[in-house]
């Protein structure tokens, strides 16, 4: 082995190339920063920049690239963060991550360590003892080797841990002058035979005959599922269950794990907890929002279901659960908890219900007549959504339900997909979410819709599939930078802006607050709005290198805008629309 003069030989930031090419990442993520420049010229004239890296405006976007690229595949992607401030840039991206249950492999630098090897000034503000700290609380792992002979093996032992159920993000950090040294020897890597994650766990047998018992003889259960469909058989798992049953279902939405127009989803239809003498909760983290009620000006949470409703769970809430984030929710008391896989759990939970339905001569007929009554339920409802739909829809700035409508009529024939955002839920009440790939989950909080969409729209690059985000305003003034990705890197996404011109969750709290004080409700725009300026976002795209239309206020330009961006869509490129709506 040569000795790392200039142009030969291998420096210590190569063996991290080898394990980012050995684990088979498929994208890096990054903003440049020079303390991994040691790693980034060994990615681009060592690795041949292969997997390629993607330059992002903000470490945030980076991540959140990652983070939907993920949600899509399974699969994570590699982000890298400049030192202490990208990884403080990053910190709420992160935060997402883990409690959305998202691999995300991030790679930090620091230092140097060595404090005779530090720049003036730049390498001290820019250190941090243990960096780490920073994301412990809401990480799976971090770790940061002393030593290129500690990078195999924790790397390894990083991709196990982010990759377990549940998933989530860790962080990795390396010493910037370890990177520059010479490579002096050979450092083996982890064998090839090595399994790179453990395998999922089986709930408890038991447990699920158990369950199994409850579910063949409840009069009225009601399924409900959060993460189930992040598997790749999850959708197809829970439509199995529910028909083998007859049970209801009401989908929590973290991913889609349910069609949404089949005749025993419930979901928006809280009433159903009423009469329900079993809730089975599947990949369950939060409980409370889905099966409580919410009086928002008094703070105060009401129960649905009758005391005497049994409650039981197939899940792995309980397992990397933070010490510091309360990302977990209120705890539901459960008469079973089968701590174990849905992936596996539901498909055995289902095995065992059929055979109690088929040894029960009173069950065929007691389950047919509860379908038959969950699908009239549907049917019911799902006419008074579409009733609902119409209502004012003339109205100049664009109507919510007719946005969701328009956007409907001109993506229905093409194989599409969701980003996250569904427009208030009009999009889960009028559209037809019938495959799993339609939709990876509800959006987040603000300042994350954009960076997501992005990766869902990388995920499914060369698909021939139309991504759509519904993406808001408020969100976007956070990263607009993002733009420029989608048009450096082709990703053909379609961007339907919801532009009501303001951060109007919070201006509905601000109406509830003077309602309930009986102070002025005209001023409860104030801090809140978007208008005086208002952003023209087709501009801004063009500016980024997009196709931008916009902005549009009359309803009936909304279909033929959608309709020129989706054929620059199918051409590969992203586009944008701006549309202006009603506040609600």
């Amino acid at each position: 082995m040569e000795d790392g003069k200039p142009g030969t030989g291998r420096y210590n930031s190569d063996v991290i190339v080898d394990l980012i090419k050995q684990y088979d990442f498929p994208f890096i993520t990054m903003n440049p920063g020079a303390s991994f420049r040691g790693l980034h010229d060994s990615l681009i004239n060592y690795g041949e920049n292969d997997p390629p890296m993607l330059l992002c405006q903000h470490e945030e976007i980076a991540v959140q690239i990652a983070h939907g690229y993920a949600k899509v595949t399974n699969r994570p992607m590699a982000v890298i963060l400049h030192n202490l401030v990208g990884l403080l840039h990053a910190n709420m991206a992160i935060y997402y991550a883990f409690i959305d249950r998202v691999p995300i492999f991030i790679i930090g630098a620091t230092g140097p360590m060595h404090e005779g090897k530090r720049r003036p000034a730049i390498d001290w503000t820019h250190t941090a003892l243990v960096q780490g700290e920073a994301v412990r609380q809401y990480t799976k792992w971090d770790y940061q080797p002393t030593a290129i002979e500690g990078v195999p093996e924790s790397f390894a032992r990083a991709y196990s841990i982010m990759t377990t159920a549940p998933q989530g993000p860790i962080y990795m950090c390396y010493d910037a002058a370890m990177q520059e040294e010479p490579l002096t020897r050979d450092i083996p890597l982890p064998p090839a035979s090595a399994v790179i994650t453990p395998s999922p766990i089986m709930p408890n047998p038991a447990d699920l005959a158990r369950m199994a018992d409850l579910l063949a003889a409840a009069e009225n259960p009601v399924l409900v599922a959060q993460y189930v469909g992040r598997h790749p058989v999850g959708f197809d798992n829970m439509i199995a269950l529910a028909e083998t049953t007859g049970a209801a279902v009401w989908d929590a939405n973290a991913a889609l794990n349910f069609p949404n127009r089949h005749p025993q989803n419930v979901s928006f239809d809280r009433e159903i907890f009423r009469d329900a003498d079993l809730i089975v909760g599947l990949d369950m983290r939060d409980w409370e929002k889905e099966t409580q009620e919410y009086v928002l000006t008094e703070r105060e949470v009401r129960p649905i279901a009758p005391e005497s409703c049994t409650w039981v769970e197939i899940g792995m809430a309980e397992v990397g659960i933070s010490k510091w984030a309360m990302d977990y929710g209120r705890m539901q008391p459960c008469s079973i908890r089968a701590l174990g896989d849905t992936s596996l759990g539901i498909p055995e939970l289902t095995r065992l219900c059929a055979e109690r339905i088929a040894a029960d001569p009173a069950a065929p007929s007691r389950i047919a007549a509860r379908k038959a009554r969950l699908t009239d339920r549907h049917a019911e409802r799902w006419e008074g959504w579409q009733l609902a739909a119409q209502k004012n829809r003339d109205a100049s700035p664009v109507s919510v339900p007719r946005l969701s409508l328009e956007i409907w009529d001109v993506i229905k024939d093409e194989d599409w997909v969701l980003t996250g955002g569904t427009l208030k839920d009009w999009a889960r009440k009028t559209w037809n979410f019938d495959a799993a790939h339609r939709h990876p989950g509800i959006d987040l909080g603000t300042a994350t819709q954009i960076g997501i969409a992005l990766g869902v729209g990388l995920a499914h690059k060369n698909s021939g599939r139309i991504v759509v985000d519904i993406q808001p305003d408020g969100d976007l003034m956070f990263d607009a930078g993002a733009l420029w990705f989608a048009a450096k890197y082709e990703v053909p996404i379609l961007i339907v802006m919801y532009n009501n011109r303001a951060y109007y969750n919070d201006w509905a709290h601000q109406i509830h607050m003077a309602e309930a004080r009986g102070t002025d409700v005209g001023k409860a725009h104030i801090g809140m709005d978007l208008f005086g300026p208002d952003p023209d976002f087709g501009m801004l795209a063009r500016s980024m290198g997009l196709h931008g239309e916009g902005p549009i206020t009359d309803p009936e330009e909304v279909a033929p805008a959608l309709r020129r961006a989706l054929e620059v869509v199918k051409y590969g490129k992203p586009a944008l629309v701006d549309i202006v709506t009603q506040h609600r």
